[in-house]
């Protein structure tokens, strides 16, 4: 093999490592800002748009509604905002940081409990009951609203042991055995496999105790038209049916 040849090969593979890097970067991304409910569905439906759309990346990164709403009315980097709530999304489109939000996807309030249930927890009641620890996220939290409501709607007077940012963060307690219940959604149970059992809400049922799902492209977004695709595929019905497989409810 010649010098000459050696020197070829070594140019070709140079400008081809250049021409990845710069394909790279130069990349298109939807930032997607989504309620943390919706970590597992949002991470498979960006894996599969991705696959179908190269050199297009979706970057998702996932917490409370009322958390991302503000970051978005604070001028956040972000291109789509998906909440688990209409009152959330209602506050980045009175601020004019949104428009033309669609419902997508509804959800449940289930009580979650650990695996095996040792505290013998049946229903919201059992959560009044001495040496019970039950967890609930914090009152401007979607999950946190809704589960006060139905611990009112029950009658139920009982005090959660703390109050948690977000959803996903009562569902690691209870699996960790850090308490002994936590009042989620139906979707997080099903994500939380063999780990926990669920205990229904017999009213979980009622529509004034939906999660009410809402997307919008954001007024600050950078590419509007790939946000856009990236809001319809999730409307459409290969999102619709990657949602149900997850534990969403229709919208």
């Amino acid at each position: 093999m010649t010098l000459r040849f050696l020197a070829l090969v070594m140019a070709t593979a140079l400008s081809t490592a250049c021409s990845g890097s710069e394909a790279a970067s130069n990349a298109r991304t939807v930032k997607v800002s989504a309620a943390a409910s919706l970590i597992e569905a949002f991470t498979e439906l960006a894996e599969e748009y991705e696959a179908a759309h190269p050199g297009l990346r979706i970057e998702t990164s996932f917490g409370a509604s009322s958390a991302l709403a503000q970051q978005v009315n604070l001028g956040a980097p972000v291109d789509v905002l998906a909440t688990a709530d209409e009152v959330s999304m209602k506050r980045v489109t009175e601020a004019g940081n949104a428009s033309g939000p669609r419902i997508f996807a509804r959800n449940r309030l289930a009580l979650l409990v650990g695996r095996g249930n040792p505290k013998a927890i049946t229903g919201l009641a059992d959560l009044a009951r001495p040496g019970v620890v039950f967890l609930s996220c914090a009152p401007e939290v979607p999950c946190g609203r809704l589960g006060a409501a139905a611990l009112e709607k029950a009658g139920v007077k009982a005090r959660p042991a703390s109050l948690e940012e977000n959803v996903k963060g009562v569902v690691s307690k209870v699996t960790l055995g850090e308490a002994d219940a936590g009042i989620v959604y139906a979707t997080d149970v099903k994500a939380a496999g063999d780990r926990v059992e669920d205990m229904e809400i017999d009213f979980a049922g009622d529509p004034a105790l939906a999660a009410v799902y809402q997307i919008a492209v954001t007024s600050q977004a950078g590419d509007v038209e790939a946000a856009r695709d990236w809001v319809e595929f999730v409307l459409s019905e290969r999102g619709r049916q990657a949602l149900a497989r997850f534990g969403f409810l229709p919208s």
